[in-house]
């Protein structure tokens, strides 16, 4: 059973669905980098990025920067491999379900 939250809806475990599909997104482009057989000089990075983001969802509430400083770094470690594009993706998307980090 889903319950609405201000604009977050929040399932029966207390866990903040956009957490979630973030952990799910990280998850997914874990093993998928994990199993690409080209090495390229950025990937240490892409992987720290991804255990980054991984250790924030699980913290159950990310900072929007952080998020998006992160995504940009995967980005671009990993944004030419094309075998890796609809991964990085959804993570993307599940950076965007967090909206816009707050204007300064």
């Amino acid at each position: 059973m889903l319950k609405s939250v201000g604009q977050a809806r929040v399932t029966s475990s207390n866990e903040d669905p956009r957490v979630t599909e973030l952990r799910t997104a990280v998850s997914r482009l874990r093993r998928e980098l994990a199993g690409h057989p080209a090495e390229f000089p950025d990937r240490g990075i892409a992987e720290d990025e991804l255990a980054a983001l991984d250790a924030m969802a699980a913290g159950g509430a990310p900072e929007i920067p952080r998020l998006r400083r992160s995504l940009l770094l995967i980005a671009g470690a990993v944004g030419s491999v094309s075998a890796l594009a609809s991964a990085l993706r959804d993570v993307r998307v599940a950076v965007d379900l967090f909206g816009e980090p707050p204007r300064r």
